[in-house]
């Protein structure tokens, strides 16, 4: 894709992250249930990643990540191409309509429009095509193995791959030109150093904070649950492919 991407620089940059800030969700927690439904023998693998979580300090977050998708356990290519395009198509309804409007009000001024996510690219590329972004980056992951490989695509590894595929043209004194960042994350303040602006979404007491004291916007799109313990009533639910987004 960013062999289309002129060197000329666009009038923008609008750089958004996708789980917590496009959607509620975590989308990896989704595909599993979206997967695992269409496949039910695959659930089989939860005891596994179940049985690792008390060693995630230990195992690290790029580990556990392999863990979490040991259900694509030889998964056919293909058909992992086709539930990744079917699952982009679903989660359409659930996209914040807030940050909806601000993706369409970048594409009205010509701003280049990039999705950067830390979820599988898979699937991110697949919903970076239902909502029009000009480019869409995430989790590399090779499937096959148990354990698949893959390249964390998360905090400073999405600045170091921006900055390899983008055009020099595109940065000015360290960053990119004319851009608006989005995020729901500090694991995104990386991210973030490179924009000019900045909306965060739902944003922790933490990153508030941090939004209230350089200038940074804030919204607040109600999210599909009302406390922390709903939510972790709905993150079991969907694990035990009982529940729904």
């Amino acid at each position: 894709m960013t062999e289309d991407l002129p060197a000329i620089p666009p009038n923008g940059i609008a750089l958004f992250d996708l789980d917590g800030t496009l959607i509620a969700w975590d989308c990896q927690l989704l595909f599993r249930d979206f997967v695992v439904k269409k496949e039910p023998w695959r659930a089989l693998f939860l005891p596994i990643f179940l049985a690792l979580v008390p060693f995630a300090g230990i195992i690290g977050t790029a580990g556990m990540k392999r863990v979490f998708l040991s259900y694509l356990w030889r998964i056919d290519p293909q058909m992992l191409a086709e539930y990744s395009r079917e699952f982009a198509a679903s989660l359409m309804p659930g996209i914040y309509q807030e940050l909806r409007e601000k993706l369409e009000q970048h594409r009205a001024q010509g701003h280049l429009l990039i999705l950067a996510s830390a979820s599988p690219e898979f699937y991110v590329a697949e919903i970076g095509r239902e909502l029009g972004f000009n480019l869409s980056l995430g989790t590399l992951v090779e499937t096959g193995p148990l354990f698949p490989e893959l390249e964390n695509h998360k905090g400073a590894a999405k600045v170091a791959r921006l900055r390899d595929l983008l055009p020099p043209s595109y940065f000015e004194n360290g960053r990119l030109r004319g851009c608006h960042g989005y995020t729901d994350s500090r694991a995104d303040l990386p991210m973030l150093e490179l924009c000019g602006a900045a909306t965060v979404v739902n944003p922790s007491p933490k990153l508030t904070a941090l939004a209230n004291e350089r200038g940074w916007e804030i919204v607040r799109p109600a999210r599909p649950w009302k406390s922390k313990a709903g939510f972790a009533w709905r993150v079991i639910a969907l694990l035990l492919g009982v529940g729904h987004p």
